[in-house]
């Protein structure tokens, strides 16, 4: 007989796993161990039971928060200044002659006439003197023209025509002739006098003086551009800045109306104060190349702390708004067109809430409408935010609070 239909010994058990595989099977059984889990214990699974409750408390977004609050807020303009002085004086040798000495110490504060320098005065003296005997010789011809008119005109009153009218007229000129040259020679005295005074060299104004410019026994004159010392006033001294055209209108009105502007000078982080003053001056003319206008404030500076030509940052207080209802700045969203904040409302729900704007500075934004003093509005976390999401503040961590043992 053949073999045909015979089962062999594990035949059956070949046919039943033919095109099957473990893994597969493996998978088959854990998912419908996993569905009778599901169906008949569903506490196994606690995301798909919230998932499942109708109704269910979406998670808070934890955001950080503060209220709108009434304030006096200054508006303030800020500006890049340099310092500069009120005066500053170059002081130069009047005559040409020799610096015998310098009387004072570099950075000295000086007065105005105070002694500076000395020239040799001896060739001016010498010329004075000499001024002054010509000026002897010629009032002496004078002096003798004179008698010889008044003689004339006493003959000719006592003896008709023993004088003549010509011979008067021409004494007369030659007397005026006279008082010319007198005239001239105490010109050229005063002249004299002054360039031997011109010998000491005095400050013109008070302030401090600089670096001394020329060492005693060198030739000075009064075309040296350096001169002999710079004296530069410190107290009190002013700050130009600009400030842009668009913004200068506020700053005129108040001026012009007897305003007293408030002035602030800061370092170059536009961190630290260094001096407070007013506002002194405004340019007559906007720069078109950059559509800015200067101005000039005036600092007392008795600490020196302001130095020429120094860099300074410049807030300017144009006024003073009372009672506005202001938020920090960070609290601000959206484009500068249509600005929105996130409002948190009962049950630490949000709404965004359209506002309108108004002047800003130190961190902080003033909002002229859609928003009432004590309502809380999102300063953090408000890009995860939406219409009617829920909130949650955190706890703020005391600073004194200190870390757990480990």
């Amino acid at each position: 007989m053949t073999a045909v239909g015979r089962i062999r010994p594990g035949g059956e058990r070949n046919r039943l796993t033919n095109g099957y595989r473990p893994a597969a099977a493996l998978a088959l059984a854990t998912l419908l161990i996993g569905a009778a889990l599901w169906r008949f214990f569903p506490g196994f699974f606690p995301q798909a039971t919230q998932t499942a409750q109708p109704g269910a408390r979406r998670p808070a977004t934890p955001v950080a928060a503060e209220d709108a609050r009434v304030e006096d807020f200054p508006v303030v303009l800020t500006g890049i200044g340099t310092v500069v002085p009120l005066a500053t004086s170059i002081v130069k040798s009047q005559i040409s002659g020799q610096l015998l000495e310098v009387n004072f110490v570099e950075g000295q504060m000086v007065k105005a006439g105070d002694l500076l320098a000395q020239v040799d005065p001896r060739p001016y003296r010498l010329a004075l003197a000499q001024n002054e005997a010509q000026l002897q010789r010629d009032l002496a011809i004078l002096r003798n023209a004179e008698r010889d008119l008044q003689r004339y005109r006493s003959v000719s009153s006592r003896v008709k025509y023993a004088v003549s009218t010509q011979q008067i007229d021409t004494q007369e000129s030659l007397v005026s002739q006279y008082k010319g040259m007198v005239a001239i020679d105490e010109a050229t005295v005063d002249a004299a006098r002054l360039n031997v005074a011109y010998c000491r060299i005095t400050s013109l104004i008070d302030g401090r003086a600089g670096l001394r410019q020329v060492d005693p026994g060198n030739f000075v004159g009064p075309n040296d551009q350096n001169g002999v010392a710079v004296v530069t006033q410190l107290n009190p001294i002013t700050v130009v800045f600009i400030v842009p055209e668009s913004r200068l209108q506020p700053v005129l009105q108040r001026f012009r109306a007897g305003a007293k502007l408030g002035v602030a000078a800061f370092d170059h982080g536009h961190v630290v104060e260094i001096a407070k003053g007013e506002l002194f001056a405004i340019d007559n003319q906007i720069d078109s190349s950059t559509g800015t206008v200067k101005l000039r404030a005036r600092f007392a500076n008795d600490d020196e702390k302001l130095y020429p030509n120094q860099f300074v940052n410049i807030d300017l207080v144009v006024e003073t708004l009372r009672d506005a209802v202001t938020i920090p700045r960070a609290a601000v969203q959206g484009e500068a067109q249509n600005p929105f904040v996130f409002v948190i409302g009962p049950g630490d729900k949000v709404g965004m809430r359209r506002v309108t704007l108004g002047p800003s500075g130190d961190g902080r934004i003033v909002v002229e409408a859609g928003l009432k003093a004590k309502e809380r509005v999102v300063t953090e976390g408000a890009d995860n935010l939406r219409e009617g999401a829920i909130v949650s503040i955190p706890e703020p961590v005391p600073a004194n609070r200190q870390k757990p043992a480990s």
